[in-house]
C-alpha cells in the first residue's frame, strides 16, 4: 500500500488500529494519511444552533498521541482533520481515499455493542459497505 488512510477517533479499537497502520505502512513502505472527523452537531428548533461534540485539546491531545505512535515507526505521514455534520462522517472517510489515493482504509470497530450499531448505525459499519477500497476494521 503506498498510501493507507488510518480514521481515527477518542476510541481503544482506534488507538489499535493506528498500531496496525504504522505496521502496514512499515512493511509495505507506504505512507498513513491520519484523518481525523470532528462532528459537528446541530440543534433544530427556536433557540437551534450548532456545537462540535469534541475541544480543541481533545482533538489536539488525540492527534498528539497518534502522531508519536506513527512517528515511531518512522512512517511518512500527513495529518488532515475536517469538521463535518455528524451524519455525514462515514461520508467523508468513504470520499477521502479517491482524494489522497489510499489503497486501504484502517479504523477501529468503535467498540458498540452489535446492538447499539445496529440500531445506532456505526460509522465503522458504513464505511465497510461504502467504501471503494479494502477495509480494515480494528476491534
Amino acid at each position: 500500500f503506498d498510501t493507507i488512510l488510518l480514521a481515527v477517533d477518542q476510541s481503544e479499537p482506534s488507538d489499535r488500529a493506528v498500531d496496525v497502520a504504522r505496521d502496514l505502512a512499515a512493511m509495505s513502505g507506504g505512507a498513513v494519511h491520519l484523518l481525523h472527523i470532528r462532528e459537528i452537531e446541530v440543534i433544530v428548533g427556536k433557540a437551534g444552533g450548532m456545537f462540535e461534540l469534541e475541544t480543541d485539546e481533545d482533538v489536539e491531545s488525540l492527534l498528539k498521541k497518534e502522531i508519536s505512535v506513527l512517528r515511531e515507526g518512522n512512517v511518512k505521514l500527513t495529518v488532515d482533520v475536517r469538521r463535518v455534520h455528524e451524519s455525514e462522517a462515514a461520508r467523508t472517510i468513504v470520499e477521502v481515499p479517491d482524494e489522497v489515493g489510499a489503497g486501504v482504509v484502517v479504523m477501529g470497530s468503535r467498540g458498540q455493542s452489535p446492538l447499539a450499531a445496529l440500531v445506532l448505525g456505526s460509522t465503522a459499519y458504513k464505511v465497510l459497505h461504502a467504501a471503494r477500497r479494502p477495509v480494515l476494521i480494528v476491534p
